[in-house]
């Protein structure tokens, strides 16, 4: 039996993931998170042979519990499905160590396929994504300019931003401009924009 965990904030999804996956007589949904902590901590908890994972989630994204199971070299491989099509969180996805990547709108055949392709060392990415992530720049932005930004674009003030990380207000000062200079951006908000179009945030 395949062993597998899932992680997705929303609760419907959830669900119809660990009832599609649960239907394969060779996979056993043995746990369910819905933030990204909580996925990190069944994780190591109860090694699974695989994590199906969203993006975006509370906590920590899918992408930094894939990155945090990496550096832990960790036994249980990782794959995205999510509703984020653009090829710079394909990019980002891959240097952390992710091996399979598809669409939330895939057929329920292709996600069982593409769980038994990554459990036996294989790669499953949707094939327009594999294509488009050869063209997309790589992601200029520091895991701290990432960060940042995105308490920004949550409308967070420099002292807030400050507050929540443990940095001093110039210090945040410091990375948004780095950030915003990097990406072309005339202010924070401009920088936060791009960032999220080409995937990076």
């Amino acid at each position: 039996m395949i062993r597998v965990v899932i992680a997705e904030d929303q609760a419907l999804v959830l669900g119809a993931l660990a009832a599609l996956l649960d239907l394969e007589d060779d996979l056993d949904v043995v746990g369910r998170a819905p933030d990204g902590q909580r996925a990190l901590e069944l994780v190591l908890a109860l090694q699974p042979d695989i994590l199906v994972s969203d993006v975006e989630m509370p906590e920590l994204s899918g992408i930094e519990v894939a990155a945090r199971l990496q550096a832990q070299r960790s036994p249980t491989r990782v794959l995205i499905v999510t509703t984020f099509g653009r090829a710079g969180y394909l990019r980002r996805a891959l240097d952390a160590g992710v091996r399979g990547y598809l669409l939330k709108d895939a057929p329920s055949a292709e996600l069982a396929a593409a769980v038994r392709t990554v459990v036996a060392g294989g790669k499953a990415i949707s094939p327009h994504l594999a294509e488009a992530v050869w063209d997309t720049p790589a992601d200029p932005l520091s895991e701290r300019e990432r960060a940042i930004l995105r308490l920004a674009e949550e409308g967070r003030s420099n002292r807030a931003i400050a507050l929540a990380l443990g940095l001093s207000v110039g210090t945040v000062r410091n990375y948004l401009s780095e950030a915003a200079q990097k990406l072309g951006a005339a202010n924070r908000i401009e920088a936060g924009r791009i960032a999220r179009s080409n995937g990076w945030l």
